[in-house]
């Protein structure tokens, strides 16, 4: 078994709620339930919001529109 560390945050209570309630409606312990929500969060919610900032995202396409030609033209220089 892997080793634990102990923590007691304090959390919205519906939310407590629904983990209680899913863990008794599946059989599971609420620390089985807890430690796959944390998982998820941190291995798929945490990386996809490392993606482009939208302010960059859109910095790039208003770029992209001003020198388009410039772009075009660097493209098929040799």
């Amino acid at each position: 078994m892997p080793a634990t560390k102990k923590f007691t945050p304090e959390i919205d209570a519906q939310l407590y709620e629904e983990m209680v309630a899913v863990a008794k409606q599946n059989g599971q312990p609420q620390r089985f339930v807890l430690e796959r929500a944390l998982e998820f969060y941190l291995h798929n919610v945490v990386p996809s919001q490392r993606l482009v900032r939208p302010e960059v995202l859109e910095a790039s396409h208003r770029s992209n529109q001003q020198y388009r030609k410039l772009y075009e033209k660097l493209a098929h220089t040799k």
